[in-house]
């Protein structure tokens, strides 16, 4: 038999949700039956696997010792600490990410991540030790293109966790993007609703005009702060978040990010000298509209990354 206490952390999340993050070997075909069963407890009594865990609860897993013998991940000591901190305080960071490092691991299995430093940086600080965690890992709540500069909030406990991903879907947090368009933009502020469709195969994504089962609306709200040798420094609020939707968006209006290779002109590209997409999240507007828990003291905060390159090199 194995025994789980709960803690803060892993409180507020149904039974079926912590057992497949703590107990990973555990097919959840099992899991079902084992709960049904009554192998599966919480405080010595029979639950369902929408059960709510508290604090305290004590779950009594009577299954194969075989289950548990996956050790921990500390990969993530391997990878230096090295991040760009904005701000940090006792639930979030906010961390200013390179252009060419990841977020997560990607098809490669790249282990230098940007959650990989993040989670090397808390160890260091000991904020974070897995062995110390049943279900939960410090994880971002917002994602970056590798290529793509800029601000990335990591929540370092599961309450922030839970209370920004709700936030985010909500729309109160403002992201706001710099980025250099090719060519003069005719309309200098603006407002672009369209729809977009995502290739998996070709892991590219279309804009199109209509609503259709498979595309979903994209909203990019944009306004021209600079021109010059016919680029365009231009200000992004993104009002939805879909894959490569700056990127994508902005091309299909006609003016490129400088520097995309997927989206973009590549002869305008080397004429530039640019190999990478010049885009940066540069700037995150906390703005709650309802109760925001443990971290209302947030509400109405902006913060900045520094000037991305190609502000000074183009403007």
């Amino acid at each position: 038999m194995k025994t789980f206490i709960i803690n803060e952390n892993d409180s507020g999340q149904r039974l079926d949700k912590f057992i497949s993050k703590s107990v990973k070997n555990l097919p959840k075909n099992l899991m079902y039956k084992y709960i049904r069963l009554k192998r599966i407890k919480i405080n010595g009594k029979r639950c369902e696997i929408s059960t709510k865990l508290n604090v305290g609860d004590e779950i009594q897993l009577y299954i194969n010792d075989e289950f548990f013998e996956s050790p921990k991940d500390d990969s993530f000591l391997s990878v230096a600490p090295n991040i760009d901190i904005i701000y940090e305080d006792k639930n979030i960071i906010l961390v200013d990410k390179p252009s060419g490092l990841v977020v997560h691991e990607d098809d490669d299995n790249t282990i230098d991540t940007l959650i990989n430093r993040i989670k090397h940086y808390l160890y260091n600080k000991k904020e974070y030790d897995p062995q110390n965690e049943l279900s939960f890992a410090p994880a971002l709540c917002n994602r970056l293109d590798r290529n793509t500069s800029g601000i990335v909030i990591c929540s370092k406990n599961a309450e922030s966790l839970r209370i920004l991903n709700q936030k985010i879907k909500d729309r109160e947090l403002h992201k706001y993007y710099l980025c250099v368009c090719i060519g003069t933009l005719d309309k200098k502020e603006y407002t672009l609703k369209n729809y977009l469709f995502k290739d998996e195969k070709s892991k590219t994504v279309h804009i199109e005009n209509a609503k259709k089962p498979n595309n979903k609306q994209i909203i990019t709200k944009y306004k021209v702060l600079k021109e010059k040798n016919n680029l365009s420094l231009v200000e992004i609020d993104l009002l939805t978040g879909r894959t490569h939707q700056i990127r994508a968006h902005m091309a299909y209006i006609g003016h490129p990010l400088l520097g995309d290779g997927k989206y973009g002109l590549n002869q305008i590209n080397k004429k530039y000298g640019v190999k990478t997409q010049a885009l940066c999240s540069y700037r995150l507007t906390f703005d709650f509209k309802t109760d925001a828990g443990i971290l209302d003291y947030l509400n109405g905060k902006t913060f900045k990354s520094k000037l991305p390159w190609f502000v000074e090199k183009f403007f």
